[in-house]
């Protein structure tokens, strides 16, 4: 693969840097409206991002009020840290799986729980896409500083704070 490759797709496919780190760009916001939980105005039954970690980048703890299907398209694997109730952490690897032990095609984390991506080598990329049922809505991304995580999760606080945002 090129090292160039990253910029090929950024380039491609009209990528622009993310507010969670990365590069991204709706591909998919469904015209269907369904109705939110807390009332007010409906949001989209689904939305699809292309999405690029490359060279380092990540995407810092995160989270939103849907589940997020993430998908492998290429380059190498991602690991997906997902923040779980009662302490506990699920690393999900998310990449060809044909061509590397234990990774997925997909991943899925649930609605509301926090996470964090990163390569899982710091010269490489990866291309995925995350989908997002009821759609994905400025209004209820919300990023985490280390501090809001580490009450709940000290035994992973080396990976709470390489991972959240500086």
């Amino acid at each position: 693969m090129s090292r160039h490759r990253p910029e090929e797709l950024i380039s491609h496919l009209n990528l622009e840097p993310h507010p969670e780190g990365g590069f991204f760009r709706e591909s998919h916001r469904s015209p269907e409206r369904v109705a939110r939980a807390s009332g007010g105005a409906g949001r989209s039954a689904a939305t699809a991002i292309y999405y690029l970690l490359a060279g380092g980048d990540r995407s810092t703890w995160h989270r939103i009020d849907s589940e997020e299907m993430w998908h492998f398209y290429e380059g190498d694997p991602l690991h997906v840290h997902v923040l779980l109730p009662q302490g506990e952490l699920q690393t999900l690897c998310l990449g060809n799986a044909l061509e590397h032990e234990g990774a997925h095609f997909q991943a899925l984390v649930p609605a509301g729980a926090w996470f964090a991506a990163e390569c899982t080598t710091q010269e490489g990329y990866s291309l995925v896409g995350c989908t997002v049922a009821p759609g994905f809505e400025f209004d209820t991304f919300e990023i985490a500083r280390a501090d809001q995580l580490l009450g709940d999760w000290p035994q992973h606080g080396e990976l709470i704070e390489r991972l959240a945002r500086k």
